[in-house]
């Protein structure tokens, strides 16, 4: 009998059911049933060169790392804000929406709007999913509280509606409703489940870890190559202890490095192995890491890898614009459609959620001026609207409201032919 039969057999004869009875930093997952076992075991697949990846090993990657610190960061620091459509023309920021306290100033009880942003954001890279279950009192939101993903279960039922299965910590199982989940969705197939990228990018991430530990392997052994050492006579158990004992004494540094190994009763070295240069380790490093940033979307110039950076448009310059046209609006589009579809009541007419895209250009102080500039010249900004972008009062003179006539414009009047004429405009 297989253990796991032996298991199922366990539970339906009314045997305790085994758990987890520490959760890691990680979340971890609670191991309640069989099937959660087998479930569990078939996700810790090793990749082909022969490191398991998981959402915590693959993290441990440097460039895993930083394509997630980088995009999750920037949606995290990007400001979400809550709007109110007017008419067709007029909008205004909703500030005294109660969504508007939820996303802008304490999420729950215990993250900041950035913190929420960057956890959720890193789940949805990771795992392709990301979850939040919605505290609601007399139908206004009143927290979104995240909730691990591998902990949580999502079901379509057979009239198309979801619904979540989350295991506690205590092993328990809620059930929660559609309308009691925030569910953010990446790349899918089903229309349900998110595409996980580390699903799609095991062998390259483990290619990645398995080079990590060789490279540590190696640099631990003082970059010492296998080898073989010739005898020209018997050595006895004894002497081959103490030649061994010698010899790790010298590979382990210290006094030793970078010294001669000298050789007595006229034995002889040969290599048994290539050297890290001589497998080209390095740059076979540099493969996976362009690899894992193209999973992510991410510039290879922002992993720090600037050898080709004319490769796309004029340069780095070009690439960062990418970037956030193709990787991060993709991901920021998925906020706000998720958030006006499970935060914003079907009650709340015209309301909606909006990031602010320029605050991307913020730390480019030469990119802000031109724009505002631009904004200002064309009449599309007041000084007063620049001014509140810059969080700073108005005018005191109080002209800061006023609107600059477009240079191609001004002074023009049109005609009767709706065409502009350079005629002055008659007196009164």
């Amino acid at each position: 009998m297989g253990f796991l039969q032996w298991l199922g057999g366990r539970m339906a004869a009314g045997g305790a059911s085994p758990r987890a009875a520490v959760q890691d930093a990680g979340g971890g997952k609670i191991i309640a049933t069989s099937d959660d076992l087998s479930k569990a075991i078939a996700n810790a697949v090793q990749s082909i060169a022969g490191p398991s990846v998981t959402a915590d090993s693959a993290m441990r990657v440097a460039a895993v790392y930083a394509c997630i610190r980088i995009i999750a960061g920037a949606v995290a620091n990007l400001p979400l804000s809550v709007m109110r459509r007017i008419d067709d023309k007029t909008r205004e920021e909703a500030s005294d929406h109660p969504l508007w306290r939820i996303l802008r100033k304490r999420p729950n009880r215990w993250q900041t709007p950035s913190q929420f942003k960057r956890m959720m954001q890193a789940h949805l890279l990771l795992r392709g999913t990301a979850y939040a279950m919605i505290s609601r009192s007399r139908g206004m939101v009143q927290e979104i509280i995240p909730l691990h993903p591998d902990r949580v279960t999502c079901k379509q039922a057979d009239d198309f509606s979801l619904v979540y299965e989350y295991r506690r910590k205590d092993g328990g199982v809620t059930i929660l409703k559609q309308a009691e989940v925030m569910h953010l969705v990446g790349l899918s197939l089903d229309g349900v489940h998110g595409v996980s990228v580390l699903e799609y990018a095991r062998e390259t991430v483990g290619l990645s870890l398995a080079m990590e530990q060789h490279g540590a392997s190696t640099f631990k052994n003082g970059l010492r190559p296998s080898s073989v050492l010739k005898h020209p006579k018997h050595l006895g158990k004894e002497g081959q202890e103490f030649l061994r004992a010698s010899l790790e004494a010298f590979r382990s540094g210290g006094d030793s490095e970078g010294k001669s190994l000298i050789l007595e009763e006229g034995m002889d070295i040969a290599k048994l192995s290539m050297t890290a240069e001589d497998a080209q380790w390095i740059e076979s490093r540099k493969f996976t890491r362009a690899d894992i940033a193209m999973f992510f979307g991410v510039p290879p110039h922002m992993l720090g890898d600037t050898e080709k950076t004319t490769s796309w448009g004029s340069g780095i310059e070009q690439q960062s614009i990418g970037f956030v046209t193709y990787t991060l609006e993709d991901h920021l589009t998925t906020w706000e459609e998720s958030a006006d579809r499970d935060l914003v009541s079907e009650s709340d007419k015209g309301i909606y959620t909006r990031f602010n895209r320029k605050a991307l250009v913020r730390g480019d102080i030469k990119s802000r001026q031109a724009y505002y500039v631009a904004m200002l010249t064309w009449g599309v900004l007041s000084p007063d609207e620049v001014r509140a972008l810059e969080d700073q009062n108005p005018r005191p003179d109080g002209r800061g409201g006023e609107y600059y006539d477009p240079p191609n414009t001004a002074g023009a009047q049109p005609d009767n032919t709706g065409e502009t004429s350079d005629e002055p405009a008659p007196s009164a």
